[in-house]
């Protein structure tokens, strides 16, 4: 006999759930604080010992770079709508997808750092009856610092539901066809609106330490990869289209060659003018516009450059919905 006081539960939906990086609330260092130290206490991002990392990160780092990352975030932060881009483009992503998709599975997004949390969208989405939720973190290539990262975040989120959902988890897609694909028309549809014809393309991956490779993190083989297939859509060769990595943190040697030496070490050779794609990012964020966008673009004309452009990440473009939808159907294979 079913008991008359059992709770009402909602059943019988799908969801898929699309998770980025992270954000602050605040291009401050009030926002930053709680933001960096959630980034870099995940033991996925910073593989050394709490004891010997958070009295570091305590004591120096939380007290000295706020200060610096809100001035970045300061620079690209979007007044109108009082977020980072890279919120926006996830929210806007999101969005369209579930104008896509339709009513039948629920389309829900979140941060792995920051708001809203995966915690508290899982919750949300098994209340309102998703039963099956598919999980696609926004990253292109695999790295355990990235994706797996999300995905750990999203098992311990199920540790607190008594009724868990059935999970899947998106493979890597930095070698899907319609990836490759909406990247090269992004960089052709940039170079095409330009009025100077750029010598060398640099794609501009993030870095991660070497000793994370040299563990046998895939990452650099997946934007390796990346940078092969896009080159080979585009027509060019490695001369043209140079691999390289940015965004290294810390004293110890990352991924190399690094994006700003290279771009500095160009100028000074006589290379004039540059472009720069960041494939491995798929919305617009501190990394793209201020990093690249403006602190590089600043060391290049230094160092000698005339010319320096950056192509857009695909954000909510045709391009880059199209793409979401395939990841989506893909991962709701068998689902609906």
């Amino acid at each position: 006999m079913v008991s008359k006081t059992h709770p009402e539960i909602a059943f019988g939906k799908t969801g898929l759930l699309l998770v980025n990086l992270g954000t602050p609330e605040s291009p401050d260092k009030k926002g930053l604080r709680p933001y960096l130290k959630q980034f870099l206490s995940d033991r996925r991002v910073i593989e050394a010992s709490p004891l010997i990392w958070q009295p570091i990160l305590r004591g120096i780092i939380l007290n000295t770079r706020p200060k610096k990352s809100a001035e970045a975030y300061a620079k690209i932060w979007r007044k109108e709508s009082n977020e980072s881009p890279l919120r926006y483009y996830t929210r806007v992503q999101a969005e369209k997808l579930q104008a896509e998709i339709g009513s039948d599975v629920k389309i829900d997004w979140a941060m792995r750092y920051g708001a809203p949390s995966i915690e508290t969208q899982l919750a949300d989405m098994k209340a309102a009856g998703c039963e099956r939720i598919a999980i696609v973190a926004l990253y292109p290539q695999y790295s355990a610092s990235t994706s797996a990262s999300v995905y750990d975040d999203v098992f311990r989120a199920l540790l607190k539901l008594r009724w868990q959902p059935a999970i899947r988890t998106a493979a890597p897609w930095h070698d899907h066809p319609a990836y490759i694909d909406a990247l090269a028309k992004s960089v052709t549809d940039h170079l095409d609106g330009l009025d100077f014809e750029p010598e060398v393309i640099i794609a501009s991956f993030h870095g991660l330490p070497q000793s994370y490779f040299e563990k046998g993190d895939p990452y650099h083989c997946h934007c390796a990869k990346t940078a092969r297939l896009l080159r080979e859509k585009l027509g060019m060769n490695e001369d043209k289209l140079r691999l390289t990595f940015q965004s290294r943190f810390g004293p110890t040697k990352w991924l190399e060659p690094y994006t700003d030496k290279t771009v500095i070490d160009l100028a000074e050779q006589g290379i004039k003018k540059v472009t720069v794609v960041t494939p491995g990012f798929i919305s617009d964020c501190v990394e793209t516009l201020e990093e690249i966008g403006i602190a590089l673009q600043e060391d290049f004309a230094d160092a000698g450059g005339t010319h320096f452009s950056t192509v857009s990440c695909l954000n909510d473009t045709v391009m880059s919905q199209n793409l979401l939808k395939i990841l989506a159907e893909r991962e709701l294979a068998g689902w609906v």
